[in-house]
């Protein structure tokens, strides 16, 4: 053998493998998946900006022609030029957990099979803050393996007191063969804040009680052992909604009781722990039970019904937060004249009593079918599909004074923006910009986010509402689910995902347009957005679109605040 090529081939024997290819290293600010079939890209700096009281995402990606182990994120403090410190302790980071996907969603006609990242395992316990180690799925050390795109999402939060500016500082990403690269990290702060409470209104069931089936189901099926601390749980389920700016719902509901006169009356120990509760986790809107729990005929017993919400309103008024919308659910989908007959006696009965308890009904502001008769002065809160929003009929309802919500689930239209795991992220963002584009002011979803009950580990199979199984209908892939049970990852509550995250930033941007509005900017803000948000099947679909038009719409702000000091 040549001299010269034994020397080489011994001397490689004795090189890491990791060392003799250098790694991908890229991120992404925008609204996306990367999938692990993705190859690499380029850029490595990250910049992105945020109002005090909002987060902001970035993601950090690899790939590597060989295997690369012991991969970690080491964040830091960034700095402005003044001194101004940011806080390290204000992020988040973790690690995308990929689901292998090999059948479409339902009318998924750009599907392509892979590993489409979703799932996020935290670098730490979201209550105590301390490293998860004992999960069988752990964020970091990473052992990336050869030719395949793996990424880590990063939260940034600024919180209220952080004064406006630019925060710079170098992240690194290491390796276990003492590889380390920098990311160099600039977040802009502007001048103005998100409030406390959002002003889009969310009702997305409780995960809480999703879990406690899941474990409990579980339990039964002899696989694991329920938890032993269901307090905890309701926690850290509710601080996870709390801080996705989604409403999350007070344990133990406000509850009327019958007195001896023919009133009824809740306690006033209920109201301060639902005060202390919407306090803390900034809600803005909470579902009361059915009446039908006193009430069983709403026109034969009008008083009984009466004084029943008499009981709600004394209740409202005394808990003395205005901004919180108080509803009875009262009807999921009505799609036949029997239904059609129920939302009217019901709906017409409760709305009679002029009480400050709205009706919410899970249907559209167009009659269906004119044989059954309409729904007008039964419901207070509409809420239609993304797809069957009719704009005529629901400009009457809000001129009315009614509200007009939205939701989507198995959604029959072609072209909406659904929300399935196979689906483009931007679809959980771009609904909130077309929901203010047409005045309405909440939205609904189904499941709690955590519909886990036909699949075994939501973990390893997304096929969260398979319709095939029972012989009505398709796959929805991650239909009804949002989060994923922590217990995978090292704690028994809940775990949040890229989907969860994009949604967050939806509720946000709606913040941004709803601040506008209330600066009298709403004119010049609807021209600013209605290129990328038309209507429910024409929307802009590439996510730097929404991250340009964010940030004009912060200048304006920005702009409109400094005009009126």
């Amino acid at each position: 053998m040549n001299p010269v090529r034994c020397f080489v081939v011994i001397f490689a024997l004795f090189i890491p493998t990791s060392v003799l290819a250098d790694w991908s290293l890229w991120t992404v600010t925008e609204t996306r998946r990367v999938l692990q079939e993705d190859p690499a890209e380029r850029g490595v700096a990250v910049r992105v900006a945020a109002a005090r009281n909002e987060w902001v995402s970035f993601q950090i990606l690899l790939r590597s022609a060989v295997p690369v182990a012991g991969i970690n994120v080491v964040p830091s403090d960034l700095a402005d030029p003044n001194g101004q410190v940011w806080a390290v302790s204000h992020a988040r980071l973790y690690r995308q957990h990929p689901l292998h996907l090999t059948e479409a969603t339902y009318r998924n006609d750009q599907f392509r099979p892979g590993w489409y990242p979703d799932a996020l395992i935290p670098f730490a316990d979201p209550l105590s803050g301390q490293p998860l180690r004992d999960g069988r799925l752990v964020a970091v050390p990473f052992d990336l393996p050869a030719d395949q795109t793996h990424g880590f999402w990063v939260d940034l939060f600024v919180p209220p007191e952080a004064a406006a500016g630019e925060y710079q500082g170098m992240w690194q990403v290491t390796a276990a063969d003492g590889r380390s690269e920098a990311v160099p990290l600039t977040l802009q702060v502007w001048d103005f804040a998100l409030p406390r409470v959002s002003t889009l209104v969310t009702a997305l069931g409780a995960p809480a009680a999703q879990l406690r089936s899941h474990y409990r189901r579980r339990a039964q099926e002899g696989k694991e052992a329920e938890p032993a601390d269901w307090g905890a749980i309701e926690r850290q389920c509710v601080q996870l909604l709390s801080e996705h700016r989604i409403n999350a719902t007070p344990p133990g509901p406000l509850a009327p009781v019958a007195q001896a006169n023919g009133s009824f009356a809740i306690p006033e120990d209920q109201i301060q722990a639902v005060r202390e509760f919407v306090d803390r986790y900034h809600v803005n809107a909470i579902p009361i039970v059915h009446p039908s729990s006193v009430v069983q005929d709403p026109e034969a017993q009008r008083d009984r019904l009466h004084a029943w919400l008499a009981a709600w309103d004394r209740a409202i008024v005394r808990l003395d937060r205005p901004s919180i919308t108080f509803y009875i659910y009262l009807k999921d989908e009505p799609n036949d004249a029997d239904e059609y007959r129920y939302v009217q006696r019901w709906g017409r009965a409760i709305r009679e009593a002029k009480s400050l308890v709205k009706v919410l009904v899970v249907e559209q502001t167009k009659t269906q079918n004119p044989a059954w008769g309409d729904l007008y002065g039964a419901i207070d809160i509409w809420c239609p599909l993304f797809p069957l929003h009719d704009p005529a009929t629901a400009a009457e309802r809000l001129a009315l004074g009614e509200s007009v919500w939205t939701y989507t689930a198995l959604c029959q239209a072609k072209r909406t923006p659904w929300w399935h795991t196979d689906f483009p992220l931007l679809n959980y963002r771009v609904p909130a910009w077309i929901a203010w584009r047409n005045h309405i002011t909440g939205l609904l979803y189904w499941g709690g986010m955590s519909f886990w009950r036909q699949v075994d580990d939501p973990w390893t199979d997304p096929r969260t509402l398979d319709r095939r199984v029972d012989g009505k209908g398709p796959l929805y892939n991650g239909e009804g689910s949002l989060l994923y049970p922590g217990r995978a990852v090292g704690y028994d509550g809940i775990a949040s995902s890229l989907r969860l995250k994009a949604l967050r930033d939806a509720i946000e941007d709606y913040e941004y347009l709803s601040i506008l509005q209330r600066a009298g900017q709403a004119d010049e803000a609807e021209r600013m957005i209605a290129p990328l948000a038309e209507s429910w099947f024409v929307w802009d679909e590439a996510p730097a679109s929404y991250e340009r038009v964010r940030a004009e719409l912060a200048e304006l702000i920005v702009r409109s605040r400094a005009s009126k000091q």
